[in-house]
């Protein structure tokens, strides 16, 4: 079994896995993951642009963004995830998430059955948020 890696810049750990996705994340001391969800899902690149500004707006940096659950209209060969991963994974790698073959984000990626385009589409993004002294100790 793989040792938990710290991913000190996203104020989360993670179980190593493949280069397009960790085996998971936990929050570090002092922070949580927290869920946002797209009322619609957006193509990738228009979600990747969405989730880039809602970090800003909320004072965390891109290397916060811990999940994604990603939907495709329909399953991939092992190839063709592969190649659909690559454009995911370049944009973590300009996040700051993604180097030298090592992910920290996990992905959860879901066959709809519907048409929504080669490029898949997202319909949610999880990242940390530091926890109010309150939040802390309800913990």
């Amino acid at each position: 079994m793989p040792g938990i890696i710290v991913f000190a810049a996203g104020n989360y750990r993670y179980i190593p896995a493949v280069f397009q996705y960790s085996g998971g994340v936990a929050a570090e001391e002092g922070y949580a993951i927290e869920r946002a969800r797209f009322m619609k899902p957006r193509r990738l690149a228009q979600a990747f642009d969405a989730v880039e500004a809602h970090l800003k707006s909320i004072g965390r940096p891109t290397t916060a963004f811990a999940h994604c659950e990603l939907r495709s209209a329909e399953p991939f060969t092992e190839q063709g995830f592969i190649e659909f991963n690559q454009h995911y994974v370049t944009t973590l790698e300009r996040w700051g998430l993604y180097k030298g073959g090592v992910n920290p984000v996990p992905c959860s990626p879901v066959c709809s059955g519907r048409r929504c385009g080669s490029t898949g589409k997202h319909p949610t993004m999880k990242s940390t948020k530091a926890l109010t002294r309150v939040e802390s100790q309800c913990r």
